[in-house]
């Protein structure tokens, strides 16, 4: 068996490449280098594309031919809420012509497995506290509608051809599974508040005024290398004959809010992390928390990883990194 990654040198993707590799199984990466670095895969074959280019279909096609690839876990997407907001055309031939390209190409190669990395943008601003799979379904910002078309997208392709396809709806990601894994783009909130930081600049808040707690959004976060383990766990989910589900939530079913994250973090690194608040973004939900009760269930995955692992591995991966900070 050979999978697939597309956007595996990217910062889950990595992961995910790894935790094959240990496994043994053979892995080819397919990654426009944009976020991710060749240097994260393992020695696993790089094919650099931007899966949403002109030629994708075609090069996609020849490489799931050449490495007689039977799944594909992709990850290859723009996802940065706010952008997409400001740039929804961009977003939407980015995420969703990426995605129908891989599935063509899966079509013409006879590669009938999908692990879709989608997300809990796809609920937009569920009327619940903890967030079930079968919620209604209702985007408030263009990246969610990308990923609930993507769900669709797969959806169809297994009415019209039988792809076998599985969406994996996940919240914050965070932590390193591996200190030379971290997180590599400023894109999630962790490495932006050590970004700041590490340029001597107070990380900021985009509200502190919502209805929470303390008033700064709440995130189900989800460690790194446990989100890694559900994408591998999907792909023998899908071999089974009986698949009565084709979305599931990642995460731990608890919300942590951005402040809680912060004074985490300074905890974490022994820093005196002061943060800055500013206006609220547009197209934040302010409580986003999801149920695991059905991939408990049927994959038999579990979170392994608490809060405390997630700012901790976080931090030290970050010292391992270019941009260290003294304490």
């Amino acid at each position: 068996m050979t999978v697939l990654v597309a956007g595996g040198a990217g910062y889950i993707g990595a992961h995910v490449v790894r935790v094959l590799q240990e496994q043994n199984t053979d892995v080819v990466v397919v990654d426009d280098l944009s976020t991710g670095r060749s240097d994260r895969i393992g020695g696993a074959p790089l094919v650099e594309l931007d899966v949403a280019g002109e030629n994708a279909v075609e090069v996609l096609t020849e490489t799931m031919k050449k490495y007689n690839t039977t799944a594909v876990i992709h990850f290859a997407a723009q996802k940065q809420v706010g952008e997409s907001v400001a740039r929804p055309a961009f977003y939407y031939h980015q995420n969703i012509n990426g995605l129908a390209n891989v599935i063509q190409a899966m079509e013409n190669s006879g590669t009938r497995d999908l692990v879709f990395s989608s997300s809990a943008a796809t609920y937009g601003m569920p009327p619940v506290p903890v967030v079930e799979e079968d919620v209604v379904m209702k985007p408030i910002n263009p990246y969610g509608e990308t990923k609930l078309i993507g769900e669709w997208m797969g959806r169809a392709a297994g009415k019209a051809w039988g792809l076998r396809f599985a969406g994996l709806r996940y919240f914050n990601v965070a932590g390193s599974g591996w200190d030379d894994l971290g997180d590599p783009a400023i894109l999630n909130l962790i490495p932006m508040v050590l970004d700041r930081v590490a340029q001597g600049k107070a990380p900021l808040i985009f509200g502190a005024d919502y209805d929470t707690p303390d008033g700064t959004c709440v995130r189900d976060y989800i460690h790194v290398l446990d989100l890694a383990k559900a994408h591998v766990a999907a792909l023998d989910y899908l071999k089974r004959d009986e698949r009565p589900y084709d979305v599931f939530n990642v995460g731990t079913g608890e919300g942590t809010s951005v402040r809680q994250i912060i004074d985490g973090l300074a905890a974490a690194s022994g820093l005196d992390i002061q943060a800055e608040i500013r206006e609220r973004r547009a197209g934040d939900p302010p409580h986003l928390v999801g149920s695991s009760q059905r991939i408990n269930e049927v994959f038999g995955w579990e979170a392994e990883k608490n809060l405390e692992d997630i700012l901790t591995s976080a931090w030290t991966a970050w010292q391992e990194g270019p941009n260290r900070i003294d304490a």
